[in-house]
């Protein structure tokens, strides 16, 4: 099993893990062609130009990981963009 797939199941277990760190995330969406954009403080950008598609996040800091809320968030894009199944 790749490194993706394993990330794939653990961002969509249910329910969502306390541990799924930034660097995780950056990861399997970098994978999917999205793009790091810095925005204001901690707020940060992720842009796919093939599906016109954007995800925000607040990098959480300074604990790496995610926040329950973020990771909903980051699953339902995904689905609705037909990066991971349902």
């Amino acid at each position: 099993m790749s490194k993706i797939e394993k990330l794939i199941i653990k961002i969509t277990a249910i329910p969502p893990p306390a541990d799924f760190k930034w660097s995780d995330l950056q990861t399997l969406l970098e994978h999917f062609g999205y793009k790091q954009q810095n925005g204001n403080g901690s707020r940060r950008k992720f842009y796919n130009p093939s599906k016109d598609a954007l995800i925000v996040c607040h990098e959480p800091h300074p604990d790496p990981n995610l926040d329950k809320g973020c990771i909903k968030d980051v699953v339902t894009h995904l689905k609705e963009n037909q990066f991971i199944q349902t």
